[in-house]
């Protein structure tokens, strides 16, 4: 199994579960919120040949981090991806919108610089800023939207763009997420779990849900569970490769 987008440091018994995913998954994608974060994280969690730590800066905290915006620049030169970054314009996080601009911007100006990174973003009632950033810096790498939530407009031209999305088992539990998941290019996207902020039934889902995922995803495009499986795991070996990770991790 895969995950593409999960906060494993985040966790109760963070390393008991970061044991479980390294034994379980064949890829954890173990995204930080703060540049501060995953200096602590890659030194408490240590090594693993299964989980990809990388730095990031999350628009929910961009106004109290801003100042280790250098410090994630610093990070992103020496890693192969950077997350979670992106832009919040929901109501509660509008009013440090342009803290979060010129963050993400710095950002992913630096990824064009340094000739490309894969990026796990967030875009909620964002999309369309996110995308005009990313077309600016046309050598950004590659765009992996987590938990796309944005109109059916927002997803047509994250597709024409390039942009990969990365799903989850909480992601079906709305009809707009189906709507959305069921109309995303089938080629770009690949299983995340958001855990332990994503949770079905008050419970956090688990970074070892792309099984669930696949079930859930299978209904929607109409085809057997394992066909589905297949797809996410044919998809989620082509996005590492454009991670820079070799082939014998999947």
């Amino acid at each position: 199994m895969m995950d593409f987008h999960c906060h494993l440091d985040l966790y109760p018994g963070a390393r008991d579960v970061y044991k479980e995913a390294s034994r379980r998954n064949v890829f954890t994608w173990l995204v930080t919120t703060s540049p501060k974060a995953f200096s602590a994280t890659s030194r408490v969690l240590g090594a693993s040949p299964t989980v990809l730590i990388t730095p990031g800066l999350h628009p929910e905290i961009a106004h109290e981090r801003a100042s280790e915006l250098a410090l994630l620049l610093e990070q992103i030169s020496t890693s192969r991806a950077v997350g979670e970054v992106g832009l919040d314009g929901s109501p509660r996080f509008k009013q440090h919108y342009t803290i979060q601009r010129r963050i993400f911007s710095a950002v992913v100006k630096r990824c064009a610089e340094l000739g490309g990174r894969t990026l796990s973003i967030h875009s909620r009632q964002a999309v369309r800023d996110v995308l005009a950033e990313l077309a600016q810096n046309p050598g950004y790498g590659t765009a992996v939207l987590h938990w796309f939530s944005g109109t059916m407009a927002d997803l047509m031209a994250a597709d024409a763009q390039g942009c990969w999305f990365s799903i989850g088992p909480a992601m079906f539990e709305s009809a707009n997420g189906r709507s959305l998941v069921q109309k995303m290019p089938r080629d770009r996207v690949v299983p995340e779990s958001d855990g332990p902020f994503a949770k079905i039934d008050g419970k956090s889902v688990m970074p070892w849900s792309a099984d669930d995922t696949a079930r859930r995803l299978s209904v929607l495009w109409g085809l057997p569970p394992e066909d589905t499986e297949e797809t996410l795991t044919f998809n989620g070996k082509q996005l590492l490769r454009l991670i820079g990770i070799v082939e014998n991790r999947t």
